[in-house]
């Protein structure tokens, strides 16, 4: 029997490209992801809070990089010169924005800024993923999505739009990518507190959020919840799963 005595939740060993490390859930799935056994490869755009990240990590041998996504960096090349020494066995890309807008308010640009951001970047990192040579058999991409991408909220046209856009992704990459045995999966928190659930509770005010904050039977969740549902998507444990968006969200969407 094969891995006699190994939980298949494991992740020692395993070598694991996280986007957007730089803070909020992105961070804390770095830092989790190292406390359990995993080598780690840290972006972001922001050099200072990322190097926060990497001080913050547990373990040796992890690497961080700078990348801006809204450059139109060649993400290929870029992530095929980081993997010459070792190929990767997981890519969890947490970089985004949400920037609220209403309709009436929002530019084309603002709309290309989301979409780039939160779209075209993933586009860009499974096609650079699934190079020869840049990944392991039997790897696992995990995508951020959110729960806008099963529901609708004032102000937040354009990064519902963008996240339904990622699920979809996700479903069709992962039909196409199971022949060379890597799997593709989402997650999908509620409200979560960071930085960006602070900045939309400045723009909609104390009345709003409590409002939304009763709409999670459990209550808001913590970066950390987010990195348990990644966990397992990145661990043997999910072999089995591909192509889908595992809900994390305090039962907000059970309504």
């Amino acid at each position: 029997m094969e891995n006699v005595g190994r939980s298949p939740f494991s992740l020692q060993g395993k070598r694991i490209l996280v986007t957007g490390a730089s803070s909020g859930i992105g961070r804390e799935i770095a830092i989790w992801l190292s406390q359990q056994g995993a080598q780690l490869i840290i972006t972001a755009r922001d050099s200072e809070r990322l190097n926060i990240t990497f001080n913050a990590l547990t373990g040796s041998g992890h690497v961080q990089a700078l990348i801006d996504f809204l450059d139109k960096s060649d993400v290929s090349s870029w992530l095929k010169s980081l993997t010459m020494s070792a190929a990767l066995d997981g890519l969890v890309h947490a970089a985004g924005v949400q920037s609220p807008m209403p309709i009436r308010a929002m530019s084309l640009n603002h709309w290309e800024t989301l979409m780039n951001t939160n779209v075209t970047s993933a586009f860009s990192l499974i096609k650079a993923f699934r190079q020869k040579g840049v990944c392991n058999p039997d790897s696992s991409v995990v995508l951020l999505s959110s729960v806008m991408a099963k529901v609708g909220q004032p102000a937040l046209l354009g990064y519902c739009a963008s996240k339904g856009a990622v699920e979809s992704m996700v479903r069709a990459a992962a039909l196409e990518l199971a022949r060379e045995s890597i799997r593709i999966n989402a997650v999908a928190p509620g409200v979560v507190k960071t930085e960006m659930a602070e900045s939309l509770g400045q723009l909609v005010g104390t009345d709003s959020m409590n409002a939304i904050e009763q709409k999670h039977p459990l209550g808001i969740g913590t970066p950390l919840d987010v990195a348990y549902a990644v966990h397992y998507l990145l661990s043997a444990a999910s072999r089995w799963v591909t192509g889908t968006s595992l809900v994390v969200d305090g039962g907000y969407l059970a309504e």
